[in-house]
């Protein structure tokens, strides 16, 4: 054997030990292709982030440039990625959260600028540090009963599925108040535009692939259909769905093009690195605190329930729910909303879409590695991260999400007192576009049916609390209407 063979050996043996690949079934190839698929699934951040984020004017009038806060978003990103695969060694990939980052865009900012809205972005994640290195998060975790936890899983699994759907134009609001949403665009009822007959084509060639258990189903899957969507758009011109003057191709491609536009390679501009400011004096003391209740609220709980639902997935938790590391998983949780804020691409958490590179084979933080890697290469040749049509990605959510549902089979669903906050936690994600939202009317429902059913004994203190303070959550508008916040 030479030197560089030996050499080789030596350092998958490293590998293999530090993240007990062989232990969990994985191999290498494995997790280096489900990091690539995970990616895959997730490089529209780099461009729906800044979408949110930029031109949207603050309290003082000033905006987010696109492409620092693209440049921002993959640096966050990759360092997150790769610093939670190093430390919890877990497959779980982490981006600018969705849906914090409409409600700095669209509320925080209408109350302080956006220097100031970043440095509550990282007052929020210290809270989750502190809350996680204490050992209050992990209680919380704990109290939770494990049907609930299943059902998270469910929800989960519905929701990107559900994502997936709109993503790909196969589901669009109808504009009306019934229905709400339909088939096809503006929801006509069938499917009007090439790129959701691509997704569809996508979907089924992945759903076959992974139902004869080829190994790199979904890889190949998203290839396939990136390559089919590259030759249509080469034939047929179809054009971005929004084009550069404003105007609008309803037949278009969503957010990205599969076409190579311009010089691949582009020097990112990290200028947003450090762009906050703690300086609260304009805004009242009670307008700070309420801004962080609601972030933290939503990052907490968003973040527990995806790795509840991820580590399920990935067949690492125990009948309890439980995944390794999980202290160390939820303290550099925290620290992703402290990079986020730090670099101006709002709070980096734990993405769902990680399930794409899980249902892959993915099962340790080396794909994470892979992950991260690619997201960080990304700020250097963001054109090419563009040429995956969402269309195509969202074909892999779709499946992902049909494999999470799988575990409602582990749920007893014969006692009313489960079967409705189950329900109501599965139903509740998708249809508000929240994990936090799902979770809370679980955990409420929970609490409430088994306290006036004779059961309250049954209901961890904890819970209580929590469940509390999903309430105040839900009614966060008119409280602070009443304080005049």
């Amino acid at each position: 054997m030479s030197d560089a063979t030996q050499q080789q050996v030596k350092e998958r043996g490293f590998l293999d030990r530090y993240f007990e690949i062989t232990k969990r079934g994985s191999t290498i190839g494995t997790e280096v292709r489900g990091g690539l698929v995970t990616f895959v699934t997730m490089a529209y951040i780099v461009i729906l982030n800044p979408i949110i984020l930029s031109g949207k004017e603050d309290i003082a009038g000033n905006i987010l440039d696109f492409g620092q806060v693209s440049a921002a978003t993959a640096l966050a990103a990759g360092v997150m990625t790769i610093l939670f695969g190093i430390v919890s060694r877990l497959p779980f990939a982490f981006a600018a959260g969705l849906g914090i980052n409409a409600f700095l865009a669209f509320s925080v900012v209408q109350e302080v600028t956006w220097p100031e809205a970043m440095a509550i972005v990282i007052i929020n994640g210290l809270l989750i540090v502190l809350l996680a290195a204490t050992g209050l998060r992990r209680m919380i975790f704990d109290a939770v009963p494990v049907q609930l936890k299943l059902a998270i899983t469910v929800g989960i699994g519905f929701f990107i599925a559900f994502i997936g759907f709109v993503n790909s134009g196969f589901v669009d609001s109808t504009g009306q108040s019934s229905p709400p949403v339909g088939l096809g665009p503006s929801g006509v009822g069938f499917i009007a535009t090439i790129p959701t007959v691509i997704f569809v084509v996508t979907l089924v060639l992945t759903g076959i692939l992974v139902a004869k258990k080829v190994k790199g189903g979904i890889l190949i899957g998203l290839v396939s259909g990136t390559l089919i969507a590259v030759i249509v758009e080469a034939i047929w011109k179809i054009g971005p769905k929004f084009a550069d003057d404003g105007s609008l191709n309803p037949g278009g491609w969503s957010l990205t093009e599969p076409v190579l536009q311009g010089n691949p390679f582009a020097i990112p501009d990290l200028g947003l690195v450090g762009a906050v400011s703690f300086d609260f004096g304009k805004v009242g003391v009670v307008t700070v605190i309420m801004l962080v209740f609601t972030l933290l609220f939503t990052n907490f709980f968003d973040a527990m329930g995806t790795m509840t639902g991820l580590s399920r997935e990935a067949q690492l938790a125990d009948e309890k729910g439980n995944f390794p590391r999980i202290k160390s998983a939820l303290v550099v949780e925290g620290v992703g909303a402290v990079v986020g804020g730090g670099t101006s691409s709002s709070s980096t958490t734990v993405f769902i879409e990680s399930g794409a590179g899980i249902g892959e084979g993915a099962r340790t933080g080396l794909a994470n590695i892979v992950t991260g890697v690619v997201f960080l290469l990304a700020m250097f040749f963001t054109p090419l991260t563009q040429i995956v049509p969402t269309e195509v990605a969202a074909a892999a959510l779709v499946i992902v999400g049909a494999m999470m549902m799988s575990q409602i089979s582990n749920i007893d669903l014969g006692d009313f007192r489960v079967l409705l906050p189950v329900f109501l936690t599965a139903a509740v994600m998708p249809l508000s576009y929240s994990i936090a939202n799902g979770i809370g009317a679980g955990f409420i429902s929970w609490v409430l049916i088994h306290a006036f059913t004779g059961r309250a004994k049954q209901v961890h203190w904890l819970l209580w609390i929590v469940s509390l303070g999903f309430v105040i959550f839900f009614a966060r508008g008119p409280i602070e209407a009443l304080l005049g916040v």
